[in-house]
């Protein structure tokens, strides 16, 4: 089954995911891993979001992986422009 590999970019204890260190030791767990996924910490400034997306399309290239799950209704534009191929919106989709 094609998974994404949680990154945790932020080093945030709420947040999910490895360390980008770990990235490599767990590709080698599983070969259907196709992209990876993080969560930047919450802003109110989506510019702030882009180091964090620009890293994970870093990794990814890194390993040859084209998948990049990045982006929420806070921030899915810098997310865009940064590679992301899947954003998760809701908030935007049901404004007040």
């Amino acid at each position: 089954m094609p998974a994404l590999l949680e990154v945790n970019l932020s080093g945030e204890r709420t947040k999910s995911g490895i360390p980008p260190e770990d990235v490599p030791r767990f590709l080698s767990l599983y070969d259907q891993v196709r992209g990876l996924m993080t969560m930047p910490p919450e802003t109110g400034d989506p510019e702030t979001s882009r180091p964090y997306f620009r890293r994970l399309a870093e990794l990814a290239r890194e390993h040859g992986l084209r998948e990049l799950s990045m982006g929420t209704s806070q921030d899915y534009r810098v997310a865009a422009e940064e590679g992301a191929t899947l954003v998760r919106v809701g908030s935007i989709l049901y404004a007040e």
